[in-house]
C-alpha cells in the first residue's frame, strides 16, 4: 500500500502570511487613495467626517452659504474649490476652511493671484459655512509644484513658477500643441514675442460686419434672439441696435482714441475687444481708463466712474482686462498701427497707452475666464477672426508678460 505524504502547516506561520497579505492590502489601499484625490463633486457627496484629500480650483472666497466673493477678497479664513475654474455656482463648490497655519499662504485677501489655481487640500470632509466643507486641513499644496502636493508646504510665492509660467508643469489647454505650439515653453519677452507672431495672423474685419460678429459672438447664452450687454449685463435684442437711446451699439474696450485708431480696419475692427453695451452706458465710459473706484454709473449695476477713470462690473473685470492685454500683443507698431500698451496712468488721452496695468492685472487674476467669456473666444477663432485671445486660453501668461 502506497505511503500517504502528509503537510502540516504551522498555525504560527499561516498567522504571519495572513497578517503579510493584510498589510500589503492595505499599502496598495493607501498608495491608491494618494495617487486619486477626489474630485470637488465627489467630496460634496462624502461629507461623512473622514479625512481625505480633495482636488479643485480655487474659486473664491466663501463668505456666506450661498455665497462666494470672487473679487474684493475681505479676509484670509477660507477658500472654496471646484472642478473648473470658471464656476459661478455655489451648489459645485466644497468651502475649506483655513486654519491659522495656512492663512498667510492661502487666504485670498493676502493673495489673490491664488484665484484659479488648481490645488490638492487634506481635511475633514464635513459642513462649513452650513454647506459642504473641508475643515482643519493637514495639507495644501498647488497640484504639479511638488511631487507630493499633498503634503506641501510651500507658499504662492515660491510656487508661482511652476503653476503660472506656460511649461510641461503649468497648465494646459487643446491648442497647445497646434495653435499655441510655437509659444509654449516661453516666458517673458520671448512668450511676448512669440504670442505676437501666432495672433496677428487673422482675418479683418469691416465695421459694418462688425454687428453681425457681436450678435454672434454676445449671445445670451438663454435667449438665442439676444445679446448681452458687457457692462450693463443686460439682455437685449440683436435687433435692437443702433445709437437711439436704450439701444446697444459696439463698444471699444480699448477706447479707439487710445491710438486714435479710429473705426478702420484692423484695431478698430477687432472684435476681441469689440462688445455689445447700452447706448447710455457707452457714452457714460467714453473713452476713459480703467481703475477702481468712482461713483455710480446709472443704467449699470456694480459700475463706477470718475473723472479719469471707469470700473466694470465684478463679473466681467477679468474679460476687460484680458481683451485689453490681447491689444496689446497683437498691436506692436509692426503692421502700419500703433503699439499700443497698458501703462500706470489714467490720464493718457490720445496716447497709444492704457491704465491702470496693476488694475487690470488684479482684475485678471480675480475674475478668471468663465464659459461665456471661453465660448466667445471660440466663435471669434472658428467663423470671424481665426485668431485667438491667448489670456483666456492661459490666464497666468498675465504675469508671465508682465510680471
Amino acid at each position: 500500500m502506497p505511503q500517504q505524504l502528509t503537510i502540516r502547516v504551522r498555525p504560527r506561520l499561516a498567522l504571519v502570511a495572513v497578517l503579510l497579505l493584510v498589510a500589503f492590502v492595505a499599502t496598495t489601499a493607501r498608495a491608491a487613495t494618494a495617487a486619486a484625490p477626489l474630485t470637488v463633486a465627489q467630496a460634496i457627496a462624502t461629507q461623512n467626517s473622514s479625512v481625505q484629500t480633495v482636488r479643485g480650483y480655487i474659486v473664491g472666497e466663501p463668505v456666506a452659504t450661498s455665497t462666494v466673493n470672487r473679487s474684493g477678497f475681505t479676509d484670509d479664513l477660507a477658500i472654496a474649490l471646484a472642478d473648473t475654474a470658471g464656476e459661478t455656482s455655489t451648489s459645485k463648490m466644497v468651502y475649506v476652511q483655513l486654519t491659522t497655519q495656512w492663512r498667510s499662504t492661502w487666504g485670498l485677501r493676502t493673495h489673490p493671484g491664488n484665484l484659479g489655481k488648481q490645488v490638492d487640500v487634506t481635511g475633514t470632509l464635513t459642513a462649513y459655512f452650513s454647506h459642504a466643507g473641508l475643515k482643519s486641513p493637514s495639507a495644501i499644496g498647488a497640484v504639479g509644484s511638488d511631487p507630493n502636493p499633498t503634503t506641501s508646504t510651500t507658499s504662492p510665492t515660491s510656487t508661482t513658477s511652476t503653476t503660472t509660467s506656460p511649461t510641461s508643469t503649468g497648465t494646459s489647454g487643446p491648442y497647445d500643441t497646434t495653435y499655441y505650439a510655437p509659444a509654449i515653453g516661453k516666458t517673458g519677452s520671448a512668450l511676448r514675442s512669440s504670442l505676437h507672431s501666432i495672433i496677428k495672423s487673422q482675418t479683418v474685419l469691416t465695421y459694418d460686419q462688425v454687428w453681425d460678429a457681436l450678435k454672434d459672438t454676445d449671445q445670451d447664452p438663454n435667449n438665442s434672439n439676444n445679446v448681452i450687454e458687457i457692462y450693463s449685463g443686460r439682455s437685449i435684442a440683436k435687433s435692437d441696435n443702433g445709437g437711439g437711446v436704450d439701444q446697444w451699439n459696439r463698444e471699444h474696450v480699448w477706447a479707439k482714441s487710445h491710438g486714435d485708431f479710429g473705426t478702420a480696419n484692423g484695431p478698430g475692427t477687432d472684435v476681441h475687444h469689440l462688445r455689445p453695451e447700452d447706448v447710455t452706458v457707452n457714452s457714460t465710459r467714453g473713452n476713459l481708463d480703467f481703475d477702481n473706484g468712482g461713483s455710480t454709473v446709472a443704467q449699470c449695476t456694480g459700475c463706477l466712474s470718475d473723472g479719469d477713470s471707469f470700473q466694470p462690473r465684478a463679473a466681467v473685470k477679468g474679460d476687460v482686462a484680458r481683451m485689453i492685454l490681447y491689444m496689446a500683443i497683437r498691436y506692436e507698431g509692426d503692421d502700419a498701427w500703433p503699439n499700443l500698451e497698458p501703462n500706470e496712468s489714467v490720464a493718457n488721452g490720445t496716447a497709444p497707452y492704457i491704465g491702470k496695468l496693476s488694475v487690470l492685472k488684479a482684475w485678471s487674476a480675480g475674475d478668471p475666464p468663465d464659459a461665456f467669456e471661453k465660448r466667445r473666444n471660440q466663435v471669434i477663432y472658428d467663423t470671424w477672426q481665426h485668431n485667438r485671445n491667448p489670456f483666456i486660453d492661459h490666464p497666468e501668461w498675465v504675469s508671465s508678460i508682465w510680471p
